[in-house]
C-alpha cells in the first residue's frame, strides 16, 4: 500500500498506540516523583562533598529526565488531538 494511504484500522492502532504512550508517560511520572522527593530530601541533610557532588547530578538528571517527560507528553496530546 502507498505511503500516503493509510492502510484500514490505522488511525485505530495509532490512537491506541497513544493512549498506551500516555498511560506510561503517566506511570513514569509517579516513578520520578519518587526521584524528585527523595532528591529533595537528601538536599536538606548535611551532606559531605562527595555526596553534595552527587545530589547536584541526581538533580541535574531530574532536571532533565522531567523535561524530557513533558516533552513527551505534549507530543503524545498532540497526537490524540490529530487523531481525534
Amino acid at each position: 500500500m502507498p505511503e500516503n494511504i493509510p492502510s484500514p484500522g490505522s488511525d485505530v492502532r495509532s490512537a491506541e498506540a497513544a493512549l498506551t504512550m500516555r498511560r506510561l508517560l503517566h506511570d513514569m511520572n509517579n516513578a520520578m516523583e519518587i526521584v524528585i522527593q527523595t532528591s529533595y530530601l537528601l538536599g536538606t541533610l548535611d551532606l559531605s562533598e562527595d555526596g553534595k557532588h552527587w545530589l547536584k547530578l541526581l538533580e541535574q538528571g531530574v532536571q532533565q529526565a522531567t523535561a524530557l517527560n513533558k516533552e513527551l507528553r505534549d507530543q503524545v496530546v498532540r497526537l490524540q488531538e490529530h487523531l481525534t
